[in-house]
């Protein structure tokens, strides 16, 4: 069941990944960020209300944490893509998404089986080609600096929404969110970057809402079911439905290292069930 969650979660973010790069073509990657995050906050208050929960402090301060995290990785994720460093930043992002909450779970004693383990080290090399494209502009310090930051805020995220208990529900996603949106509004005004949703075209990504909610919502319940370590690495697959999509609606080609890479996911993804 953790697995299942644990693609959930990785489908979600990735269709969310595909329709923030389509939107930003029309709007500032800021704004689309805010309102994106905006919308996750509403929803995620809406699902927790109705499905309810008993999260306590420590609940509630986890999810602080994880929105912190969120907010961070997004400024600087964004901010990679504003200087054209997809190929730079997209690898580095996602493995460092992983590898944060790989190492805090072997820390707090998790123990994955031994076909989990090499599924796991599989994934890192499957995410790394599954994130590579055509790099258009040179590769600069920059893009490296932003992929490594923006991995660290994403894996933070992880890492802690892996501490909130079952019994909280989803409310704490609703403060996940309403602290990521604070944080990429921090970030941004810090780095005078033009934030505040004034295109039109913007507010299409208020569509993302329900898929940052399912996305972190999936990845919670794949916590309360399985090892951090374990699943933290399925999700940040996440990469994987943005190029399936790329290529399905957009008829982008995938390239001949996406391909292996997408072929190693799967084989790291049944090594990991099996165990």
């Amino acid at each position: 069941m953790a697995i299942v969650f644990a693609l959930i979660s990785a489908f979600a973010y990735g269709i969310s990944d595909f329709l923030g790069g389509l939107f930003s073509k029309g709007a500032s990657a800021w704004q689309i960020a805010v309102v994106g995050q905006s919308s996750s906050a509403f929803f995620a208050l809406l699902v927790g209300l109705f499905i309810g929960g008993d999260p306590t402090t420590s609940d509630w301060a986890w999810a602080g944490l994880a929105g912190l995290g969120s907010g961070f990785g997004a400024a600087f994720l964004y901010r990679g893509l504003s200087r054209g460093r997809m190929g730079v930043i997209a690898p580095i992002s996602a493995i460092g998404s992983a590898l944060v909450p790989v190492a805090i779970g072997l820390i707090l004693g998790e123990r994955p089986s031994t076909l989990a383990v090499v599924g796991v080290a599989l994934a890192f090399p499957a995410i790394y080609l599954i994130s590579q494209v055509v790099e258009t502009a040179p590769t600069a310090e920059g893009g490296i600096v932003d992929g490594v930051l923006a991995g660290l805020g994403f894996g933070v995220m992880f890492a802690m929404l892996g501490q909130v208990e079952s019994e909280s529900g989803l409310l704490p996603l609703a403060l996940t969110q309403v602290v990521a949106v604070l944080s990429v509004i921090v970030t941004a005004t810090v780095l005078r970057a033009s934030w505040v949703p004034r295109d039109r075209a913007a507010f299409r990504a208020l569509l993302m809402g329900p898929l940052g909610v399912a996305a972190t919502g999936a990845f919670l319940f794949a916590t309360h079911h399985g090892l951090l370590s374990v699943v933290s690495v399925i999700a940040a697959l996440y990469p994987a439905a943005t190029v399936v999509l790329a290529s399905v609606v957009l008829h982008e080609r995938i390239h001949a290292n996406q391909a292996v890479g997408l072929a190693i996911a799967v084989l790291a993804i049944a090594l990991v069930a099996a165990g």
